[in-house]
């Protein structure tokens, strides 16, 4: 996956901040405890998860690469598939990020609209298994 186009003054990471970006992974981790298809397929305890997600959308928007230099590649679709990625899942997991960047003021629009177009490919690549499969 690559990091989504710059449409601005810099990478959308340094447009965002991390700061920002840190509010967003929170509170989209709040969302995602909170749905019925999403948290059977989480731990618990979201903290590593959130930490994980932070050091990977930081590289992936164009930030240091901390997902890198703490876990490896990511290997996203490699480290999903233990997991039934419905299309149902992948529009629940982009609903739950769509509600926290709503809930995310720090984060101009225009940034949470680039942000949201580059994570809902992602979550189009995650699917790995057919509709009505969980």
């Amino acid at each position: 996956m690559t990091a989504p186009l710059s449409l601005g003054q810099g990478s959308l990471y340094d447009r965002v901040g991390p700061d920002a970006l840190g509010a967003l992974v929170r509170r989209f981790y709040g969302h995602v405890a909170r749905d019925p298809l999403l948290a059977p397929i989480f731990p618990a305890d979201l903290s590593l998860t959130a930490e994980k997600q932070f050091a990977f959308l930081s590289g992936f928007l164009g930030g240091p690469p901390l997902y890198h230099e703490r876990f490896g590649h990511p290997r996203l679709r490699a480290r999903h598939l233990p997991f039934a990625i419905t299309p149902e899942r992948a529009a629940a997991w982009l609903a739950c990020m769509n509600a926290a960047l709503r809930d995310t003021p720090e984060i101009a629009a225009d940034d949470a609209r680039e942000l949201y177009a580059a994570l809902a490919r992602v979550a189009v690549h995650m699917v790995n298994s057919p509709a009505g499969t969980l």
